[in-house]
């Protein structure tokens, strides 16, 4: 139980990570489109502007997401042991690409700005997949050694 625990929560923490930085380099780079080049010291402050106020409220809504996406990639694993290794992180960019969808259809404005371009999608998207690989190594369902 508590090496499930310590996954979700390291699985968390990558993505709230990874998330902030991607949130990070699309304001930046949003910047740098309609002024002018974002100087290094200020995009390393945009980063840790982000992970201290962005990252985690991100972390709130994957926690939720991954809580979710883990318990039917868990379910799935039990019938398909030998698909185990891609149905974590499947289920963690499935997480982050639901709350998307979720987020857009409820609030009148993408509150996630990574998240106004296909890239964002994809590279936020790609940190619900790191995340889920993150749980599936550390929990010990590539073993078969977590059988519920």
């Amino acid at each position: 139980m508590w090496k499930i625990l310590l996954a979700w929560f390291l699985a968390v923490l990558t993505g709230a990570v990874s998330g902030s930085f991607v949130q990070s380099w699309a304001s930046t780079a949003a910047i740098a489109r309609i002024h002018e080049p974002v100087a290094l010291a200020d995009r390393l402050y945009v980063v840790g502007h982000d992970l201290v106020h962005f990252a985690p409220t991100w972390g709130a809504i994957m926690a939720l997401g991954l809580l979710v996406a883990f318990s039917v990639a868990a379910w799935l694993g039990r019938r398909w042991p030998q698909a185990r290794g891609l149905l974590f992180p499947l289920a963690g960019l499935a997480a982050v690409w639901t709350a998307l969808l979720v987020m857009e259809q409820m609030l009148p404005v993408t509150v996630v700005a990574a998240a106004r371009g296909v890239g964002g999608w994809l590279l936020l998207g790609l940190g619900g997949a790191l995340a889920g690989a993150v749980f599936f190594r550390v929990s010990g369902y590539r073993s078969g050694a977590q059988s519920s």
